[in-house]
Formats: structure tokens, sequence, C-alpha cells
């Protein structure tokens, strides 16, 4: 009778050891289970992080166009684009620099072929959004003035090129700058001055002809390396030179 008892107890024992490992193999594939799916939730929310951050940063929209530099006239041009981004321009660029006015077409094409980029925005673009554009446009070679009847919020421009934007925070708009500003592969006179042009808004007229060329009598400019951008000045004079 013991001998039974004695008996009945280890398989008891071995029967409770076997389903504690049953459990434990349970437990032990329900947490592989749900570490597993961690990791592809994981790797799934960093795949579209990554991808989303890459298309908020795509250059895709870029508008490009083909015109040809060195194509300078002393007279207002009628431009197929708003705002232009190449063909015919006047014989003087526009100092690079921050401006509050309006600018000409003809001075701010000039500075786009000597490798500027240009932005402009709505004239009732709010404060806030202006001051961050002020900011992305204190570096050299950079143009920012507002623009009457923008097609959108905020334009970037640059020679036979173009993205549109509709807030100054689009992640774009310093990877455009980035891209096409100096750029020798879409710059027609790289190493050109964007300083010791015009610093005139566009509430002045359009400098008369000279008697002569001043791409012909001007002195060689400096490189890119060594100039700093003229802040712009309403009452500078024009100050031809070679671009």
């Amino acid at each position: 009778m013991a001998k039974d008892k004695s008996q009945a107890r280890r398989e008891h024992l071995a029967r409770m050891r076997a389903e504690q490992k049953r459990k434990e193999r349970r437990v032990a594939l329900l947490m592989w289970g749900i570490g597993g799916l961690v990791i592809v939730v994981l790797v799934g929310l960093v795949a579209v992080y990554v991808v989303n951050d890459r298309s908020s940063k795509s250059l895709d929209g870029v508008a490009s166009y083909k015109y040809e530099g060195s194509d300078h006239s002393w007279d207002k041009v009628a431009y197929a684009e708003t705002p232009p981004v190449g063909g015919r321009h006047n014989y003087i660029w526009q100092n690079c620099g921050i401006y509050d006015k309006p600018i000409h077409n003809e001075h701010a094409v000039h500075s786009l072929e000597h490798g500027a980029v240009w932005i402009t925005y709505q004239p009732d673009l709010p404060k806030a959004e202006v001051d961050k554009l002020k900011t992305l446009a204190s570096a050299d070679y950079m143009l920012l003035s507002p623009y009457p009847g923008l097609p959108a919020k905020i334009v970037a421009s640059s020679w036979n090129h173009q993205l549109k934007f509709d807030s100054a925070d689009d992640p774009r708009l310093p990877v455009y700058i980035k891209k096409y500003k100096q750029n020798p592969a879409y710059t027609p006179e790289f190493g050109a001055a964007c300083s010791s042009g015009i610093g005139t808004t566009a509430e002045q007229p359009l400098p008369p002809p000279t008697a002569a060329d001043p791409h012909e009598s001007a002195t060689p400019e400096e490189s890119p390396a060594s100039q700093e951008s003229a802040a712009p000045q309403e009452s500078a004079s024009p100050s031809p030179a070679a671009s």
C-alpha cells in the first residue's frame, strides 16, 4: 500500500514537472513572439521615418528651364516665369542681401547668373515666416525680397531652376539652397561676384544705358571665397562691373 502511494506521488510530481515545462515553453514562445513583433514594428517605423524624411526633403518637384547666360539689355524685360529664373537681364546685378521691398527682376536675374539663390515671398506673409526666411538668406549669394503676385507663399529661384513652398519651415528649402547656390554645374558665370552691383529696389527706375559696355571696362571680379555680400542700400548708386 505504501509502495502504491509512493509511486502515485512520483507520477504526480512527474506530471507537475511536465506541466511546468509546458508552461515555461509557452511563456518562452510568447516572449519570443512578442519580441519578434516588437522588432518588426520598430523596423517598420524606422523604414517609414526614413522614407518620409527623404520624401519631405526630396527636390523632385523642382521645375527646370533652359536659358542661356550672357544675354544683357538695358531695357525692361517681359519674363515668362514669375519670378524669372533666367533669360535676358540687366547689365548690372543686384547686390545679394535682404530687401524689405521688391527689387527689379532684371537685376535679380543677373545675380542668379552669378550663382545666387533668390527667395521671394508674398507681401502678406506673416512676420514670423519672413524672419525665418531672413535667417536662411543671411548667408552669401542669397537674395530675399517680397514679390507681389507671387504664385505661391514662398518661391526659391536659381538659374534655370525653381521650387514653390507653403512654409518657411519646409525642410526642402535649405536642401534647395545647398544644392543650387553657387553650383558650377548650374551657374553660367560661376565665380562672379554678388556684390559691387546695385542695391536699389523697384521703387527706383532701371539705370539708364551707359556710353560704354560695363562688361568690357570693368576690372576682374574677386573669387567667391574672398568676397562678402554687400548689404542692400536703397540709396546706392549703380556700380557696373563685369559678369
